[in-house]
């Protein structure tokens, strides 16, 4: 009987938990590493010759909304394509479990706009073989998988579940009977294995909205709700929650931060267990905001408060078109202009009586850079041509109108079609250093993973991290960015005995060559369900990734194997 099912051989192990590297070999039997060092290749049945290349802990990804596509795409790519082996769903308070049979239509309705997910696909795509939570996680577990799958209860289900869709959406405050509910459906998804629970709280004004544009059930949520449905975790002494929080405010923006951090601290309090706090975003213009956000969350790890912050690691830039652009919904303004059918987008951005309104439309800059600084990419009118590559700054000029007008003109024009690109706006590299060095709490990530699939890419950011702060600058060692890829993710998570490099550990590995990692250029591929398309990233120079010990990408080549798992209480 063969010793090891697969032998990695001669590569240079950083096993990600911050030791020096070394160069060994890893044998691995029955989807686990058995044992490491000097070892024979006789009765093995698969060898992995890794000389030169650095053999690592897989990826860990705490922040994907892959609950559609995984039952299309069992790698939930893009994100598998650059190492990950591990994601957590059901983020953001949004899922499709518990829902019932008649409200399956709109909840897919609502993931349109809120995470940019095609309605075609999600129609196609879904089984829906649920009503509950349970049955959801029992649907997951059958279905093929080529990553592990970690899952959150989505508080928006659960609340229109319990206290149906109109009040829901209210924003009323429970009953006591409806929280009692709540925390019972908490209580039953956790028994059968769910990791926690998750909420988007973004106020009236929600960057993230419904598909009608109103907020979503969880944005109106009040923080004595929230803490009541923490207690769960408190009770049970496991788990973990993520909370994407903005409240509104009427311009007291100190007021309202101070407001976030500590209900922040309350709910870590509350639940006795890790808080993931959405999000770490760096702006290149507005430095205080991010180390603000970090002497925050510093000042937590002093006082022992359990708050940990999800870093946007990656340059985000969008390329996008008013057929699907949803991410100024933050104003009201804009963010009726841009709901609706293709039609009513196409009569709310050409009517003159609308455009003062979008002129006017205070736009922060934390997401996206001035319209003045958005680029033309490419039109399918002949006579827009000129236009591409072109700074809408620049038409403006040349055209002597407001850049609001010089934008929606040539969308309108071109029938929405036309592609604009905003350029990244955390390009600087001492910034993003700021963050990485600052404190333990701050996890990388935020891929969005299976979200806003039209117009963001952020599946790639593991190997946008090796090459930009370990090779191209030396920010951290690649023992700092292993941890902080892998086993710093799975600790917070709750996560067993994944995310290092160990004997006994489940043999999830990534062998790469660093010198040769490369981000391939953003591609349209048309391969979701329904007819749909979706915008991606590749990579290049990762030689094998294995999940559970089985090889499921050989040189970039997807092998077929699934040997993805649903990790059920963390594994």
């Amino acid at each position: 009987m063969p010793e090891f099912d697969v032998l990695i051989k001669g590569g240079m192990i950083i096993d990600g938990t911050r030791m020096p590297r070394y160069q060994a070999d890893v044998g691995i039997k029955d989807g686990k590493i058995a044992k490491i060092g000097q070892l024979k290749a006789h009765q093995t049945k698969k060898v992995i010759h890794a000389d030169g290349n650095f053999v690592v802990p897989g990826f860990v990804d705490l922040h994907t909304h892959y609950d559609a596509q995984l039952f299309w795409d069992p790698y939930c790519t893009i994100s598998s394509w650059h190492g990950v082996t591990s994601v957590v769903i059901g983020n953001c308070g949004f899922g499709f479990a518990p829902v019932k049979p008649e409200l399956r239509d709109r909840s897919m309705l609502t993931m349109t706009r809120t995470e940019a997910i095609p309605y075609a696909s999600m129609k196609a795509g879904l089984p829906w073989d649920w009503v509950t939570y349970p049955e959801f996680l029992d649907s997951v577990e059958r279905h093929p998988k080529g990553v592990n799958m970690l899952p959150f209860v989505p508080m928006a289900p659960v609340m229109v579940w319990t206290m149906g869709l109109e009040d829901a959406k209210s924003g009323r405050k429970p009953t006591e009977a409806e929280t009692a509910a709540m925390k019972a459906i908490i209580h039953n998804a956790m028994d059968h294995g769910a990791c926690g629970w998750s909420a988007q709280r973004l106020g009236r004004n929600s960057i993230q909205a419904d598909f009608d544009g109103s907020p979503m059930v969880t944005d109106l949520m009040g923080d004595e709700t929230a803490l009541a449905l923490a207690n769960v975790l408190g009770e049970r002494n496991e788990g973990f929650i993520q909370m994407t929080y903005a409240p509104d405010s009427t311009g007291d923006y100190v007021a309202a931060l101070n407001h976030s951090e500590k209900h922040f601290e309350d709910l870590a309090t509350a639940a006795g267990r890790p808080v993931l706090y959405n999000v770490v975003l760096i702006n290149d213009a507005y430095p205080e905001r991010f180390r603000e956000q970090l002497r925050w969350l510093e000042s937590c790890v002093q006082r022992g408060i359990r708050v940990f912050g999800q870093g946007l690691m990656l340059e985000q830039s969008f390329t996008f078109t008013f057929k699907d652009w949803n991410l100024w919904d933050d104003s009201p303004p804009w963010r009726d202009a841009t709901t609706g059918s293709l039609e009513d987008r196409l009569l709310k951005l050409s009517d003159p009586t609308r455009r003062p309104e979008l002129r006017n439309a205070v736009q922060s800059g934390v997401i996206t850079n001035k319209i003045e600084d958005v680029f033309v990419l490419e039109c399918r009118r002949p006579e827009l041509k000129k236009y591409e590559n072109l700074k809408i700054g620049e038409i403006a000029q040349m055209e002597k109108k407001h850049p609001v007008d010089a934008m929606l003109d040539i969308a309108v024009a071109d029938n929405l079609n036309a592609e604009f690109y905003t350029p990244p706006l955390n390009v600087r590299v001492d910034h993003m250093a700021e963050v990485i060095h600052s404190n333990s709490m701050t996890i990388f990530g935020v891929s969005d993973g299976g979200a806003h699939t039209k117009f963001f890419t952020g599946g790639r950011y593991p190997t946008e991290m090796l090459i930009k702060f370990v090779r191209e600058n030396p920010v951290m060692s690649l023992e700092e960015a292993h941890f902080r890829l892998s086993a710093h993710p799975a600790m917070c998570a709750g996560f067993k005995n994944r995310g290092t490099l160990v004997e006994g550990a489940a043999a999830d590995l990534v062998v790469y060559d660093l010198n040769r990692l490369k981000i391939q250029p953003m591609e349209i591929v048309h391969d979701f369900p329904g007819g749909e398309w979706r915008r991606v990233q590749r990579s290049e120079g990762y030689q094998a990734m294995l999940v559970n010990g089985e090889v499921t990408f050989d040189e970039g080549e997807c092998t077929g194997a699934t040997p993805g798992r649903l990790l059920r209480h963390g594994g």
